[in-house]
C-alpha cells in the first residue's frame, strides 16, 4: 500500500511513521480547522489564535489516530500478529500486519480494539473538557477539546460502518469466518459490502460537489474510492493466499532456468532468448535482464 514511510518515533515498541501523502492530509485539516471549523462555531477570535487551535487540534487528530492505531496493534501483538509498524497517510492511519490472524476471534478482538480505543480517548477528552470548563479555561482550550472529544467518537462510529476493509467490515468478516468456517466467503461478503460503501461514498461525494461543497465533496468521493479499492484487494488478497495454501515452492519455481553467457550482445539476447532469464557469469548470478519496451541491465557487483 505504501512506498517508504518517514520513522518518526517508537511507541510501545511499535515504529511509528507517515507516509508522504499524509502532508497533504496535515495541510487539509489544519486549514479546514483554522479558516471554517472554528471560525463557524467561536467566532470574533484573531487569525492567529484561530490557526493555533487547528494546529494543536490536528496535532491532537492524529496523536488520536496513533492510538486507535496503537489499539489494534498491542491485541495483535496478544494473538500473536507480528505488525511491520503503524503509519499514518491521506485517508487516517493503518497498523501494517505482516499476515492476516489465523482464527475469527483473533480477527474480531484485534479489529474491535481499534474503536473501543478511539471510543475511551473521546471520553478521556470530554472528561478534560469539563475540567477545563469547571476551571474557567479559555475558549480557544475548550473549543480544542471539544472538537478532539467528538472527533474520537466520530472516528470509533465511522470505523464500526460493517464495510470491508473497515473495523466493522473486519468484525463482520469475523463473525461470518466464524459462523461458515470459510475465510474465503466470509472475506467475498465483506468485501462486497466494502465495496458497495464505497461507491455510494463516491455517489454522495459527487453529489455535495454538484451542489456546493465542492472540496467535501471531492474529498469524500476520494475516501469512497479508497475504501472500494482496498476491498477488492483484499479479497484478491486472500484469494492467492488459500490458492497457495499447502503448495510446495517446487511446484511453481523453474528447477532448471536457462541461463546466457554475459559476454553476448543484446542482440543476441534478443534474437535467441526470451524474456526475464537469469545472465550468469562464473557460476554466480551476475544481472537480470528485463525488457518491457526496452532492456534494462541491473548490474550487481560480487
Amino acid at each position: 500500500m505504501f512506498g517508504r514511510s518517514i520513522p518518526l518515533f517508537r511507541l510501545a515498541g511499535f515504529q511509528v511513521g507517515i507516509d508522504w501523502s499524509w502532508l497533504i492530509l496535515a495541510v487539509l485539516i489544519t486549514w479546514t480547522l483554522s479558516s471554517g471549523v472554528f471560525p463557524y462555531y467561536y467566532p470574533d477570535l484573531t487569525p492567529g489564535v484561530y490557526w493555533s487551535m487547528g494546529v494543536i487540534a490536528a496535532l491532537g487528530l492524529f496523536a488520536s489516530i496513533v492510538l486507535h492505531e496503537l489499539a489494534h496493534s498491542l491485541v495483535a501483538r496478544r494473538y500473536h500478529v507480528p505488525i511491520r509498524g503503524i503509519t499514518l497517510f491521506i485517508f487516517g492511519g493503518v497498523a501494517q500486519m505482516d499476515r492476516e490472524p489465523d482464527r475469527p476471534g483473533a480477527e474480531f478482538a484485534i479489529a474491535i480494539a481499534g474503536p473501543i480505543g478511539s471510543f475511551l480517548v473521546g471520553v478521556a477528552c470530554w472528561l478534560l473538557l469539563q475540567g477545563a470548563v469547571s476551571a474557567g479555561a479559555g475558549v480557544p482550550v475548550v473549543g480544542v477539546l471539544a472538537y478532539l472529544a467528538s472527533i474520537n467518537v466520530v472516528l470509533a462510529v465511522f470505523n464500526l460502518v460493517p464495510a470491508f476493509p473497515l473495523d466493522g467490515g473486519r468484525i463482520l468478516r469475523a463473525l461470518l469466518w466464524y459462523w461458515k468456517g470459510s475465510l474465503r466467503w466470509a472475506t467475498r461478503v465483506a468485501s462486497w459490502i466494502g465495496g458497495a460503501f464505497g461507491i455510494g461514498l463516491v455517489a454522495l461525494g459527487v453529489w455535495q460537489a454538484l451542489t456546493g461543497d465542492f472540496v467535501g465533496g471531492m474529498w469524500l468521493a476520494l475516501i469512497g474510492l479508497f475504501v472500494y479499492a482496498a476491498a477488492q484487494a483484499s479479497y484478491q488478497q486472500v484469494v492467492i493466499r488459500e490458492g497457495l495454501r499447502g503448495v510446495p515452492v517446487r511446484r511453481i519455481m523453474t528447477a532448471d532456468p536457462i541461463t546466457v553467457p554475459p559476454g553476448i550482445s543484446v542482440a543476441q539476447l534478443i534474437d535467441d532468448y526470451v524474456y526475464r532469464y537469469p545472465l550468469v557469469g562464473r557460476r554466480r548470478f551476475a544481472a537480470m535482464i528485463c525488457i518491457r519496451p526496452q532492456v534494462h541491465f541491473r548490474q550487481r557487483s560480487d
